[in-house]
């Protein structure tokens, strides 16, 4: 594959609000010319271990770690202080247990200076049935949020949800406790105001998303449904913000962060799925290809 190498200050003066960057190159060589603390999210789905052997070639588990560390390393270097990134990745069953390349990767990404801040379940709610003999089929996936200082850019009120139908009969009669903060008993901190939420329409999410998988796009092996990118954008950027997907497939990512008025780079290795990511993106805004 010939190599595209620019100058990163080029790069990034051609971006103009809701465009999007498409570069065909392997993201451990790519994301070294982009300028640092230039990425306000980085959402990507890395290749699990052992898996898409038959595109990506797969990554042994035990090797893992050692794959993705120059890679964590260099998005260390781009994300800018108040950025945010999202991590979508699976352990492996690995003679009958789960291998512990995720927890390996969060205690050596710890070492580079990453915070592990938050770790968010994406529930597959119309996930396939199915069994093994020691098992049951996942239903879940983990993303896991890094950052590189405690204070970062959050945008809670832009993912609230309704409130659901408790509050028609738990707000209804409320107790002399549920009108005063109601501190945890087991010392945690956490204390609760009930009547905070009389009246109100909207409550603040869990950090389990319930999402289901289908997808439009059926050509790529490993495709998140919309939804998924769309949530964690709109609570970690703003619109004129710029998201970063180093590992970008059929292009979800730089789809959605377009639709919402961001800036997107996605880097794919495979030209194949490079050129399908711009097909795919090619009913959004103008793209500049690399």
């Amino acid at each position: 594959m010939e190599r595209k190498v620019i100058k990163s200050n080029n790069l990034f003066s051609k971006l103009t609000p809701s465009e999007a960057i498409f570069i065909n190159d392997d993201c451990a060589e790519a994301l070294k010319t982009l300028p640092d603390d230039s990425i306000d999210l980085v959402f990507t789905s890395p290749p699990y271990a052992d898996q898409r052997n038959h595109t990506y070639g797969g990554i042994n588990p035990d090797k893992y770690v050692k794959w993705f560390l120059p890679i964590s390393k260099e998005l260390f270097r781009v994300l800018k202080p108040t950025g945010t990134f999202v991590l979508n990745i699976k352990e492996k069953i690995v003679a009958s247990e789960r291998h512990i390349y995720v927890m390996e990767l969060i205690i050596e990404m710890r070492k580079q200076g990453w915070l592990w801040t938050e770790e968010f379940i994406w529930h597959k709610k119309n996930c396939f049935p199915g069994k093994w003999p020691n098992r049951f089929r996942d239903a879940w996936e983990r993303l896991l949020q890094f950052n590189k200082n405690k204070k970062f850019n959050m945008y809670q009120d832009e993912v609230r949800i309704p409130m659901g139908d408790w509050a028609k009969t738990r707000l209804k009669n409320l107790s002399e406790t549920d009108k005063r903060r109601d501190n945890s008993k087991v010392g945690s901190g956490f204390g609760k105001n009930v009547s905070m939420w009389v009246g109100r329409d909207l409550a603040y999410p869990t950090n389990v998303l319930n999402l289901a998988t289908e997808t439009a796009n059926k050509n790529h092996s490993a495709v998140f449904p919309k939804p998924l990118p769309e949530w964690f954008i709109k609570l970690f950027t703003k619109q004129g913000d710029t998201v970063l997907d180093p590992f970008l497939g059929s292009g979800t990512t730089s789809l959605v962060a377009n639709e919402l008025g961001r800036n997107s780079i996605g880097i794919e290795i495979l030209p194949e799925y490079y050129e399908l990511s711009i097909l795919n993106f090619k009913q959004s805004q103008k793209i500049i290809a690399l």
